[in-house]
């Protein structure tokens, strides 16, 4: 008779879009995987999880079940790590880690980690450059912060949401008050109602990337990018290229100074986080932090252009924390060649008929892509970009020349909208 399985299980919470990796990553070391999932219903507007991956799928219907789940956990698949994988599985990640006495970032500091209102506020308290704010469910309040500062532009933006859901730049009080009045009408992109809003102090500055890896504190930088992008009239961001820098680069050691501090005072101690941040006239302020994995991670493009990448380490992490600590711990990486991730946008709507993959093929025979990622597929709605969301395509590019990239860059925006065929 065989005996009991001791390979090591790792439950993924919430194992949406990017945190599909993690799975994979999880097995390469050689454990099994189970899957928690942290609301009744599967979120209808995330790609949803691959489920076959996993050993079994466990139900947390609310909070009332976090000693249950914990229970099955325990006794069930003797977990040794929680991890989450998306956003909303970060604080029942948080909770069920801490009640199994994992590897955990605790409960204390987790509202912090997913609404952004308290996230600031935490390091304001920590007196660490930040935006100033002001949170309500009135886009009347709103606006009359707004206008007493009488500094524009300003933010507008739901509490927790992500990739850049309904995220306003506002000129004056008519676009707050009408961005106000769209994010407080609007569901976000993990099918919550917005019942508050957020305005903050615009952050005048280049926008970067932070990505990172603890285990008990030790942490490693997987990752610096900087956001080439552009406002819309409509104050919407779009999101052109992520741009690698090189780690030795100006201001990249003053960044990754600046999350260490972020880190520590939200009390990320544990597994990825993926930092946006801008280097201000007076030096980088947090945009916002999530305890979990890069939303454009793609593991097979991050080893070619950084010779690791965040899903494997946070494997590692979890499974052989000394291991990562004596060969990462309180490093950064190292820029092997130079990469972009090209989110294209466009002006086109209508109903997708069919993908022309002759074009798809002529954008991935180009020499620096690595990967095209078709994000629409037929019967889904194409909508004009105002938004990560709404971008059709996300293109992943490296290669030794950052010419050469440009170049490509250039050819795709002329290949790009005949990748779908629209009705």
């Amino acid at each position: 008779m065989a005996g009991p399985d001791t390979t090591p299980c790792v439950a993924i919470v919430d194992g949406y879009s990017s945190g599909n990796f993690l799975p994979q990553a999880f097995r390469r070391l050689g454990a099994r995987v189970v899957h928690v999932q942290s609301t009744a219903e599967l979120m209808p507007s995330m790609l949803a999880p691959d489920l076959t991956a996993y050993e079994g799928n466990v139900i947390c219907r609310d909070e009332d079940e976090i000693d249950t789940v914990a229970k099955v956990l325990r006794e069930q698949y003797e977990v040794v790590a929680v991890v989450a994988g998306q956003e909303p599985g970060v604080p029942l990640a948080d909770a069920l880690s801490e009640r199994l006495g994992l590897a955990t970032n605790g409960s204390a500091r987790s509202a912090a980690r997913r609404d952004k209102f308290r996230m600031i506020e935490t390091l304001r308290q920590r007196g660490l450059r930040c935006a100033d704010q002001l949170k309500s469910g009135d886009p009347g309040e709103l606006l009359a912060w707004a206008r007493s500062r009488g500094d524009y532009p300003v933010v507008v933006k739901p509490l927790s949401s992500a990739s850049t859901d309904h995220v306003f730049v506002c000129r004056n009080e008519e676009e707050v008050r009408r961005a106000a009045e769209r994010v407080l009408s609007a569901r976000d992109i993990f099918d919550l109602p917005n019942r508050e809003a957020l305005v903050q102090s615009y952050l005048p500055g280049t926008e970067y990337i932070v990505d990172t890896v603890s285990a008990d504190g030790r942490r490693f930088v997987c990752g610096v990018w900087e956001y080439e992008k552009k406002i819309l009239a409509t104050g919407n961001n779009i999101y052109d290229n992520d741009v690698l820098r090189d780690p030795a680069d100006h201001p990249v050691p003053e960044l990754i100074a600046y999350v260490d501090e972020v880190l520590d005072a939200l009390g990320i101690r544990n597994g990825p986080a993926h930092a946006e941040v801008v280097m201000t006239p007076d030096g980088p302020a947090l945009v916002e932090i999530g305890a979990r994995l890069n939303g454009n991670l793609n593991p097979g493009f991050h080893q070619v252009c950084l010779g690791t990448n965040q899903a494997d380490l946070t494997a590692l992490a979890y499974l052989r924390p000394r291991e990562f600590a004596e060969t990462y711990g309180g490093r950064v990486y190292t820029k092997r060649q130079e990469a972009f991730v090209h989110n294209t946008a466009t002006t086109r709507e209508g109903d997708v008929a069919a993908v022309d993959e002759t074009v798809v093929e002529k954008i991935s025979s180009l020499p620096t892509v690595h990967l095209v990622s078709v994000k629409l597929a037929p019967g889904r709605r194409m909508r004009p970009t105002v938004d990560l969301l709404s971008s059709p395509l996300r293109i992943f590019m490296t290669g030794p020349d950052l010419a050469a990239l440009r170049a490509d860059h250039e050819a795709i925006q002329t290949l790009k909208d005949r990748v779908y065929v629209l009705r």
